[in-house]
């Protein structure tokens, strides 16, 4: 049941916000299928192309924390399409780039629209759905988002063929213009009536919060929905030292090492290195790369809605499908890593699916952090926990590219397969880290919050 007075009206609102974040993931990604024209048109080297990637990715992830507070504060709504407008600006930056500097200039404001997205898209979904629905939707919502993994695998790499540079960005600058439109003119930030129960928190947030402490009022009750058209300000009470209280909170700590440990390694294959090492490392051709990468937003799609139902069904399923999802990453490394000769096409397949559900395993993230977060801070806890994979992707893909320079003799060299095994052996570095905090921060976890699922 939804706590709005329609059903039609909900996923109205919702799916305009997914596409919002489809947009923002094809603008994401879009340099990662550009690597090899940014290299001939502006002669940068794989490190400073990954330095591109990387300012992209310090900008998301800088700006999670601060835009928690401006979603507790402003609401979705407006995040949303500002997010759309800036990444749209930033496109056409890079469209009419005259130098590298401008394409870096260009990716920073991608980054910065881009993190204005995903959380508060992630947050209308607990405000328009039944708690109930929260995980499934949670997971759709990052699962379809993937899509804009394939319009830049496919309709953009296309377009970057047949018309080259300057048509392609500016035609994705155009598509932000309509998100943003769409968002403007569609989404709010809660129904403007809420006619479902006055049910209690869920049973993980009581439990939590521990013994004899007070459960948040409903949210229908915290002022939420009381002006339409207001910023969120005027609907709910802003919460000095949030952004401490979920720093010192273990649940949300714990989080934010689940979504470092499924997330990072997808970022890398698909951001940035995955399409060059398809192509120039194991021998493909560019459709081969082009058909890996849709094949990787596949597994993601598929695997997000399946994670969501039984997460939803089997709260304490959640720590166990993040650390056999980051076991079974760790091993899908090693079977591209470890051979010294390119391996079957089929090979590669299971390494693109095993890494895509990295993805939607790190939503299961954001549904721990809500189950021991109090409403009036969960969008600061949802950007903090939002930091984790894209900090461990910025630093993997940076080290990469310092590596592959390395080893093949900087911007002139050839990257060969021999480069990428030794760039990509530093993988190993963040999926040790990540898999150990996990293993401590859940038992931190649990001494915080008795009785929290996990």
């Amino acid at each position: 049941m939804l706590y709005v007075t329609s059903d039609r009206r909900a996923l109205l609102v919702w799916t305009v916000a997914v596409g919002a974040y489809v947009v923002a993931i094809m603008n994401r990604s879009s340099l990662g299928v550009a690597t090899l024209e940014v290299t001939e048109l502006f002669g940068v080297s794989s490190a400073l192309l990954a330095a591109m990637a990387v300012a992209q990715l310090v900008v998301y992830a800088l700006l999670q924390v601060p835009v928690g507070v401006l979603l507790d504060r402003y609401g979705p709504r407006v995040l949303v399409a500002t997010g759309a407008a800036g990444m749209a600006l930033g496109q056409t930056v890079l469209a009419l780039a005259p130098s590298a500097g401008w394409v870096l200039a260009g990716r920073v404001l991608v980054g910065a629209g881009d993190a204005l997205t995903f959380v508060s898209v992630v947050r209308l979904v607990p405000a328009w759905f039944a708690a109930r629905r929260v995980p499934v939707m949670t997971q759709l919502t990052g699962s379809l988002g993937q899509l804009g993994q394939v319009l830049s695998a496919v309709p953009v790499v296309a377009l970057l063929h047949a018309e080259g540079w300057r048509t392609t960005f500016l035609s994705v600058a155009a598509v932000g213009v309509v998100a943003t439109i769409a968002v403007v003119a569609v989404v709010r930030d809660a129904p403007a009536d809420a006619v479902g129960p006055g049910a209690a928190a869920e049973p993980d947030v009581a439990a939590g919060l521990g013994a004899g402490a007070a459960v948040p009022a409903p949210w229908w009750r915290a002022g939420l929905l009381r002006r339409r058209w207001r910023p969120a300000r005027a609907r709910a009470p802003r919460e000095p030292g949030a952004l401490r209280a979920v720093l010192r909170d273990p649940g949300a700590r714990l989080g934010f090492w689940m979504h470092f440990s499924g997330q990072f390694s997808n970022h890398v294959v698909v951001l940035l290195w995955g399409y060059a090492f398809f192509v120039e490392g194991q021998g493909r051709t560019p459709g081969e790369a082009s058909a890996l990468l849709t094949l990787n937003v596949v597994a993601a799609v598929v695997a997000g809605p399946v994670i969501g139902v039984v997460v939803g069904r089997r709260p304490r399923a959640r720590m166990p499908i993040a650390l056999g999802t980051s076991v079974a990453i760790g091993l899908a490394w090693l079977s591209v890593t470890v051979p010294a000769a390119p391996v079957p096409f089929a090979v590669l397949c299971v390494f693109v699916v095993v890494v895509a559900v990295g993805g939607p395993t790190s939503l299961v993230a954001f549904d721990v952090a809500r189950s021991c977060t109090p409403p009036q801070r969960l969008g600061t806890a949802t950007g903090f926990v939002n930091t984790g994979g894209f900090v461990g992707a910025l630093a993997t893909m940076l080290v990469v590219g310092i590596v592959l320079d390395a080893a093949s003799g900087g911007a002139t060299g050839a990257r060969d397969l021999d480069a990428f095994r030794s760039a990509f052996a530093w993988v190993a570095v963040p999926w040790v880290l990540g898999v150990a905090a996990m293993l401590l921060g859940r038992r931190g976890a649990r001494r915080a919050h008795p009785g929290l699922a996990i």
